[in-house]
């Protein structure tokens, strides 16, 4: 299967670390990138699946932080990360 566009020129252009994370109230992230750029990637359809279950609520949600590997996450049972790549390919 080939490659989306959007991810091929992502990783063409070099990756991109996350500096900051702010869970907004509609549950989406606002995420600041070490290239300057704020992104909002939304959680909603996410947080629809078992996977995501455990961060549902508010007060769950907004315990984003950046983890030690550098992705998005959440101390949660199960652990709970997303790639800040996907973030950035497909925030707005």
């Amino acid at each position: 299967m080939e490659m989306p566009i959007e991810v091929k020129e992502y990783f063409k252009s070099g990756r991109r670390l996350a500096k900051k994370v702010i869970a907004q109230e509609d549950f989406t992230l606002r995420i600041e990138f070490d290239n300057g750029e704020v992104k909002t990637y939304d959680m909603k359809e996410a947080l629809k699946g078992k996977v995501f279950a455990p961060i549902r609520n508010w007060d769950k949600f907004k315990e984003v932080h950046i983890d030690n590997s550098g992705c998005i996450a959440w101390d949660t049972n199960p652990y709970l990360d997303i790639s800040t790549d996907s973030c950035y390919i497909y925030g707005h």
